[in-house]
């Protein structure tokens, strides 16, 4: 049998209520200790006074007030449960078993004799004992009974208080049980709302409301990975259907001139060029599978990579001399004004090859939608960040697209004509990411773009 599953909202009712009940059990211990105490003081108090008007009347100094102290204590005080008296006259040396009658301990004897008055419980019968002296006597007197009325009282203290604990622990669950319902309702809310959102409809949101509490913090942080999730199959969507489109295209062409070939017998000229345009399609794809390859490995942690310190400016020297082989008439230009004079503030921790590559795919898409207009590279830094900026005067990126140009193949809207595989951002970002960077990318349309690299500064090692 599976276990029963115990509702998040009935846990914290029973801890709560049992919380409570422990802490109300708690004040009713003490209550009923405290007055359980009480009421053995004033017992005993009741029975010192009974002691010594005994002693009055029995043993009077003066025999003239014999007999009022006799109406007063018949008048006001009255007979007490198993009320007994016992008294002795005794040695002042000798200070066991003086009361013949009971059995008190040699405690109650040493504290009598030591403070004049002693009090002692055995059972249910209270005792209180004076000594009193009278004629150069010394005198005992003890006086017993039984708290047949705090008794009567304590029992029906206990039972009121037994009876209240059970009705506010009742009390304070059904109250509990309340409160958790309401409490957990948004939350149920959000969960109903959660099950009924899928991939058909993605676009669907929480509502957070205008406060900021725990659980609008909570709908805020579905909504966060909701907008991630649906830009995941955006993007999964856009990767399928570019890649598809990319792949086929020159299997296509190589594929239909192998056909056409075959179909008849050709000139040597026209197999020349049937083999022209199967080459040059074949490299296409294999540039493209290339890159694939490349991304794919650059999604890995870059544990196993090999990684010396590096300084900045001379790794953009070298990816702007692989621009310049590729593009010999670029407009790229090195910004030196905000290059750090303190040497130490250049060094970088990584891969050399890996890094030139990821600037260098920045550089040429830099010049390639730039229509060769000049593109500025500037590096700053800070405390404990090295900065690269790339800058051009292009087409600028749709703002509605930018989340989109991380995706493998994807290429905006506007790019026309300009020939790209829409691998080359998602190759740099991936370099970056495994050397602990960070890739930003702003853009305005048809006013240029704007990428920004932060990597952190190399400071254990000197190069």
């Amino acid at each position: 049998m599976k276990p029963q599953r115990i509702k998040l909202h009935l846990k914290i009712v029973l801890i709560f209520t049992g919380l409570t009940a422990a802490t109300i059990l708690l004040l009713i211990i003490l209550v009923y200790f405290f007055a359980e105490k009480l009421s053995a003081e004033d017992f005993y108090k009741r029975l010192d006074i009974r002691a010594a008007m005994f002693a009055q009347a029995k043993f009077p100094q003066n025999q003239d007030n014999s007999d009022i102290i006799k109406d007063l204590r018949d008048q006001y005080l009255e007979t007490l449960p198993h009320e007994k008296e016992y008294f002795a006259i005794v040695d002042a040396k000798k200070k066991e078993n003086v009361i013949k009658e009971v059995q008190l301990p040699a405690s109650f004897y040493n504290e009598l004799f030591l403070q004049k008055r002693a009090v002692y419980k055995m059972g249910d019968n209270y005792f209180a004992g004076i000594l009193y002296k009278q004629n150069g006597k010394t005198i005992v007197i003890v006086v017993s009974a039984q708290n047949e009325y705090i008794k009567t009282q304590l029992t029906n203290l206990r039972t009121i208080l037994l009876v209240g604990f059970v009705l506010s622990t009742l009390l304070i669950f059904a109250v509990g049980w309340f409160f958790s319902k309401q409490i957990f309702l948004p939350i149920r809310r959000i969960t109903q709302k959660v099950r009924s959102i899928n991939t058909e409809n993605l676009h669907l949101r929480l509502r957070t409301g205008k406060n900021l509490d725990e659980v609008s913090e909570l709908a805020r942080t579905f909504n966060n990975m909701l907008d991630r999730l649906e830009t995941s199959f955006e993007s999964q969507n856009n990767f399928v259907s570019n890649a598809s489109h990319e792949l086929s295209t020159p299997l296509t062409s190589i594929i239909g001139e192998a056909e056409l070939a075959l179909q008849k017998e050709r000139s040597a000229e026209r197999y020349r060029e049937a083999m022209d345009i199967i080459l040059k399609e074949a490299n296409r794809l294999k540039v493209i599978i290339q890159s694939l390859l490349s991304l794919a490995q650059t999604g890995f942690d870059g544990k196993k990579q090999s990684f010396v310190t590096l300084r900045a400016d001379e790794l953009v020297f070298a990816a702007k001399s692989a621009v310049d082989r590729i593009y010999p008439l670029n407009s790229v230009r090195i910004d030196y004004t905000l290059l750090p004079e303190d040497e130490s503030q250049l060094k970088i921790k990584g891969n050399e090859q890996l890094l030139i590559l990821a600037l260098t795919n920045i550089m040429l898409n830099a010049c390639k939608y730039s229509d060769n207009n000049e593109v500025v590279i500037a590096l700053a830094s800070s405390n404990s960040k090295l900065f690269i900026l790339i800058t051009d005067k292009g087409i600028g990126i749709p703002q509605e697209e930018l989340r989109y140009i991380y995706d493998p193949f994807f290429r905006a809207s506007n790019t026309g004509t300009i020939k790209g595989y829409g691998i080359g951002l998602p190759l740099a970002r991936n370099i970056i990411r495994i050397h602990n960077g960070e890739l930003t990318v702003s853009s305005v349309i048809n006013q240029g773009t704007k990428v920004q690299i932060a990597f952190p500064i190399e400071k254990s090692r000197s190069l």
